[in-house]
């Protein structure tokens, strides 16, 4: 995680750019993965109050700590009274903030306002409609109402998320960020930062030939050139028509060899369609500082998903079942498309046990209750008592979607740390950097 904070931060160096590296905190609910991050200069970026309590109780002084998303009062209440910086999502909650700061005699906060609907004439881009943020055409209104609350409010600069992972979008929404400045600017407003979120990416994997060969035998195993590859004929957003492939591919794009502080690079060297220079040049030259909120991308290399195998059947068909002590909340890749083989790991010497394709199923009474929906071919056959290990699994895919369903018990979270030249864990709770991780060593 440290080397990831550290990557982006060398890409900030390079294009000679102020900024902060805001940790997505809803990407996993771990305590060791928040502690580690404020053993660094990086901050995080929290959604919730909880997150914001876990983040203050974990070593993050204020000043580190960004509160975005769509906020209740209560969370609105601690952000301000604490002094965090807080992510304006609408008109209605920047006039709830400014409301909450005058009755409450509290020092002025520092605001971001997040902005959505941009659009570039020259670059005939327009950025998908969010239920997030204010429109960009709109910005004049929360100036109206920043210009009102100077007393409460602290303009610090505008904020876009886009939920893409599309680089044209990004970068006509940067431009669009930088134009809301501008009337900032001429409103008598001092803003001096930008920050553009997340959705950097994971490259998953690092064999692109081998994810070009495993979805076109997908597009041909849906037109029936080939035997199935997924459970009762699942598609992944593929149709038939006509002996014609339709539909798009719902599926993360597994190799992505330009992601995490790369794909930084690629955006920050990118040319702005209507200004024609490159993007990082004009946050240089306004002397804006850039924050980014990676999630994801702080988590590659991240995270082990351990499941024990409690089934293997072969079925009359001859497809292989495997069930597994989990179910598909607790390994969401699927819910996230993205398409990982688990490693396996066996108790006893696998012998004789060559390579099988299976289907992974979950512990639920449920038809949907899938692992995989996809057959994976694993390198040995499992038995029962084996273990299955799901690997990169830290961003979002081991416990943003985990729940107790059937009273089912979460899984348990271990943090992993070097103690010398060994591997030591205790539970993810009581893990403390002074105490576990490289300042202990």
């Amino acid at each position: 995680m440290a080397a990831n904070v550290a990557a982006f931060r060398a890409v900030l160096s390079r294009h000679r750019l102020a900024g902060q590296i805001f940790y997505a905190h809803k990407a996993n609910r771990s305590s060791a993965l928040v502690r580690e991050i404020a053993a660094t200069d990086a901050g995080v970026d929290v959604a919730s109050l909880a997150e914001l309590q876990h983040a203050l109780g974990s070593g993050l002084v204020p000043e580190r700590i960004m509160a975005t998303g769509p906020k209740n009062s209560d969370f609105l209440w601690l952000a301000a009274r604490t002094g965090v910086m807080v992510s304006v999502d609408s008109v209605s909650e920047l006039v709830e903030l400014a409301a909450l700061v005058t009755d409450r005699a509290l020092p002025r906060v520092r605001v971001l306002v997040r902005l959505s609907g941009f659009a570039s004439a020259s670059a005939q881009v327009r950025s998908r409609r969010s239920r997030f943020g204010v429109s960009a055409a709109a910005v004049g209104q929360v100036l109206d109402v920043l210009g009102k609350h100077v007393d409460a409010l602290d303009l610090v600069g505008v904020a876009f998320h886009l939920d893409t992972i599309e680089l044209p979008e990004k970068i006509v929404a940067l431009e669009g960020c930088l134009g809301a400045l501008d009337e900032c600017r001429r409103r008598g407003l001092r803003p001096w930062s930008v920050d553009i979120g997340g959705g950097f990416g994971v490259d998953y994997l690092a064999d692109g030939a081998q994810w070009e060969r495993y979805t076109s035998a997908l597009t041909e195993a849906v037109l029936g050139k080939r035997a199935p590859l997924t459970w009762n004929g699942h598609s992944y957003g593929l149709r038939a028509e006509g002996g014609v492939v339709r539909g798009s591919l719902n599926l993360y794009p597994a190799h992505r060899p330009v992601s995490g502080a790369a794909y930084l690079d690629r955006l920050l060297r990118s040319t702005a369609p209507d200004q024609r220079r490159p993007l990082g040049g004009l946050l240089l030259d306004n002397m804006y500082e850039l924050h980014v909120e990676p999630g994801r991308a702080l988590l590659d290399q991240c995270g082990l998903v351990l499941a024990t195998v409690l089934e293997v059947r072969d079925e009359d068909n001859g497809d292989t079942i495997v069930r597994l002590d989990c179910n598909a909340r607790d390994v969401s890749t699927e819910e996230h498309g993205v398409l990982m083989d688990p490693v396996v790991v066996h108790r006893t010497a696998p012998a004789g046990a060559g390579p099988v394709g299976a289907y992974l199923f979950g512990n639920l009474c449920l038809e949907a209750d899938l692992i995989t929906r996809r057959k994976v071919f694993l390198p040995t056959r499992p038995h029962i008592g084996d273990l299955l290990a799901f690997v990169n699994t830290a961003g979002y895919l081991m416990d943003f979607s985990a729940t107790q369903a059937l009273r089912q018990p979460i899984g348990r979270k271990a943090a992993l740390y070097r103690d010398g030249g060994a591997w030591r864990w205790c539970l993810d709770e009581q893990y403390w950097p002074v105490r576990h991780g490289p300042e202990a060593a």
